[in-house]
């Protein structure tokens, strides 16, 4: 069932990036995440960055091809990675679990 929870929670959180689903990405993110894109510099993003380019519909385009692969890589306790491949991005995913469920903590991605 855990590895169910946590693909749930990625796909809430690219879901609702598609869609600007302000509630349903907040749900699946932790209040301290660190995203980051793949570059020489690395930049981050925090979660209510995400929230404000989610409400403004920044996703939206890319989820005109809205195929997920997600591979649910390893569960240790209260910790776990995904890897996930869409049609514009590749992105490393780890989670931790809160006693509000599953929350994406940090990742790394790359445009595809």
């Amino acid at each position: 069932m855990t590895k169910d929870e946590i693909e749930s929670v990625v796909r809430d959180y690219f879901e609702g990036w598609y869609d600007g689903d302000v509630d349903r990405i907040g749900r699946a993110l932790h209040p301290d995440l660190a995203k980051r894109r793949a570059e020489e510099r690395l930049q981050t993003t925090t979660r209510e960055r995400m929230l404000e380019l989610a409400a403004a519909g920044e996703g939206r385009a890319d989820g005109a091809d809205r195929t997920l692969e997600i591979e649910v890589d390893e569960v240790r306790g209260e910790i776990a990675s995904a890897r996930v491949r869409s049609a514009v991005y590749d992105e490393f995913v780890h989670l931790v679990r809160t006693g509000e469920g599953w929350k994406v903590a940090n990742t790394i991605w790359r445009l595809r």
